[in-house]
């Protein structure tokens, strides 16, 4: 049997949101790669059965609890990592939760709820640990969306906030390359993750709302999560996730009138919020 090639080995991944979804299926990628791994979430259970796993992989492993809506829990959990392995090469601005709804039926406090999470978190993430990149000449993992790329009705918090992780990482990238810094911005399609169930406040409830996506349009988290690692490896600028993800940004950069036809043609619009 032919030996699998580890592209992180000895690498220190540090992975905010990973707890669940991308960020779980992530640390397990990176560590099967032969990295170490430090896990910040809110859910310290999860994490610490995550890292459980993660050690019967052989490679380290962390479970740090935090929260990227508060100022200082980003350093602190910086500091844990950096204390348990000794530097960082990787970090995973992964964090994040989808508001919906249509623009009447949102308040001010929803589009701030959903800025401070999805854009303001990925932020403190970068100045907590834009320091031990510098010094490692590491890699910076943005996760954004296609939702970055392309706006449906019922969806303007959630694409306003990955719009504007788009540009953070267009912008950066620039001021990060004389640092040997590669910046890697990810635009994930339909994977499968449980965000389906968090409602607008980000509470998780036991049931994903009616009207489910079809199958053959939802990627499997271990297979997201082995094409983010083979991009974030070659050190691309950006990778686009999903087949469907594709297309669509395909179409939204060089026919987006025909997007937008299709769009209101068939309806398409955000998900339901979970009650």
């Amino acid at each position: 049997m032919r030996r699998r090639r580890q592209r992180f080995v000895d690498n220190a991944v540090f992975i905010t949101g990973a707890s669940s979804g991308i960020g779980a299926a992530l640390a397990r990628e990176f560590a099967r790669e032969g990295g170490d791994v430090a896990l910040a979430a809110r859910r310290l259970d999860r994490l610490e059965a995550l890292a459980a796993e993660i050690r019967a992989l052989g490679r380290r492993a962390v479970a740090i609890l935090c929260d990227v809506t508060r100022d200082g829990d980003l350093e602190r959990a910086a500091a844990l990592a950096r204390a348990a392995f000794g530097k960082l090469d990787v970090v995973v601005a992964n964090a994040g939760f989808g508001v919906v709804g249509a623009l009447e039926s949102l308040s001010l406090d929803d589009y701030r709820r959903q800025l401070e999470t999805n854009v303001f978190g990925v932020l403190r993430t970068v100045y907590a640990t834009l320091d031990d990149l510098k010094k490692t000449g590491g890699r910076l993992v943005l996760l954004g969306s296609v939702s970055g790329h392309v706006g449906v009705p019922g969806s303007s918090a959630y694409a306003m906030s990955k719009f504007a992780v788009h540009g953070l990482a267009a912008s950066l990238g620039y001021e990060l390359a004389p640092h040997g810094i590669a910046l890697t911005l990810i635009s994930p399609g339909f994977v499968e993750s449980e965000i389906r169930q968090v409602d607008n406040r980000g509470v998780r409830r036991d049931k994903a709302p009616a009207r489910p996506l079809p199958a053959g349009l939802v990627m499997s988290t271990p297979t997201a999560a082995r094409k983010i690692v083979r991009a974030v490896a070659r050190r691309r600028r950006e990778a686009v996730i999903t087949g469907f993800g594709k297309t669509a940004v395909f179409l939204q950069r060089h026919l987006p009138g025909l997007l937008a036809a299709v769009i209101r043609r068939f309806g398409i619009k955000g998900r339901r919020e979970p009650r």
